[in-house]
Formats: C-alpha cells, structure tokens, sequence
C-alpha cells in the first residue's frame, strides 16, 4: 500500500543518484549533506560527544519498495571533532579508531525491515578498526505532508570492546557502548514515491 506522508518522509534516506544511472520507476533522492549530520555519543566522567566532518552515504534502489533498497555509509574515522584537540587524537590513534591504517567506518546494510509506520530497521556489516560485526541501525521518519522533503534519523549503539578498543583516556572513566546517530535530510527529485506497508 502506498502510504503518501511516508512517502514524503523517507526521501531523506536516500542521496541523489544520477539520472542516466536510474532505471525507471526507481526514486531518487538528493542528500542535503549541509543540513544532515553523523554524530556520536559516549558516557564518560568527562562528555564525549562528537561529529564526524567528512562522510558519505548512498542507497541503491531496484524498486519504489522502501525493503529493496540497500545503504551504505562512510566515515573518514580522522575527520572526528569532538571540540577537544587531545580528546580527538586520542579518539584517532590504535587504542580507538586507529585512523591510520583503518581510515574509514563503515556501515553496509543487508536487510530492512520496516516496524512501524514510521520507524524501519537497517541491519547490516558495521565496520571499524577493520573489524565488522552485524550491527543495527533503527530509523525514524519524519517530515511535512505534501513538502517533497523530509528527515530520517537513526541510532545504532555498539560496545566498544566487541571491536577492540579496550583501552581508556587517562583519568577519565568511560562506558562500552557507544551511539552513533545519523541525521539525514532529503529530498526526493524524481522517480516515484517509496512504498511502505501499513
């Protein structure tokens, strides 16, 4: 069934894909990579939270199916910010991302699921440190009716431990898990809507 509000919502999900790339009757939406945003969120004695800089994601689609398509994120681990100049280095070096020899955070989905009207769930390969483990990643959809454009964030949470950072910063305690939120906003340029299920 085809849901129109949802269909509206979803388009943040999806960046832009060349016309000459998509075939017909597949969706294809921009990113608007200056409103969107790639963060994370650690407990600690002393706040770690931070943005990631410099990312990508894209989604392939072979049907206006929202349970079709397929995405994919990229984090260049070294474009860390969390306004602290000694916390980032850290965050950089071997004991956490170890952006040197493992510049890029991953995160390739292999099934979606959609779970409610508006929420949907992405699990996928989740990479880094060049460790992966099946993780996922739980969107909600958000957005105006009629607008063409919408918002859809997700958090995926993981324990540091399972992909070898065991280590800690000096005189500051940390917890092992670890949320990354993904902001997306986006709107949809051509192709039909997405199809959800009620």
């Amino acid at each position: 069934m085809r849901l129109p509000i949802l269909c509206l919502l979803a388009c943040a999900l999806f960046p832009s894909v060349p016309p000459a790339q998509a075939p017909d009757g597949v969706p294809v939406i921009k990113i608007m990579k200056e409103d969107s945003s790639i963060k994370f969120h650690v407990k600690a004695s002393v706040a770690i939270d931070g943005t990631f800089d410099k990312w990508d994601a894209t989604a392939t689609m072979t049907s206006p199916d929202v349970e079709t398509g397929v995405l994919d994120i990229k984090i260049q681990a070294a474009s860390v910010n969390t306004g602290s100049g000694m916390k980032d280095g850290k965050l950089k070096s071997k004991d956490f991302f170890d952006a040197e020899h493992n510049p890029l955070i991953t995160f390739h989905s292999t099934k979606i699921v959609q779970t409610g009207p508006d929420t949907l769930d992405y699990v996928g390969d989740f990479t880094i440190r060049g460790v992966t483990k099946p993780e996922k990643l739980t969107f909600t959809l958000s957005g105006q009716k009629g607008s063409g454009s919408g918002e859809i964030k997700g958090v995926m949470a993981f324990d540091r431990k399972d992909y070898g950072m065991n280590k800690g910063i000096p005189l500051v305690k940390i917890a092992d898990r670890v949320e990354v939120i993904v902001d997306l906003k986006g709107k949809r340029v051509s192709g039909p809507p997405l199809l959800f299920k009620r």
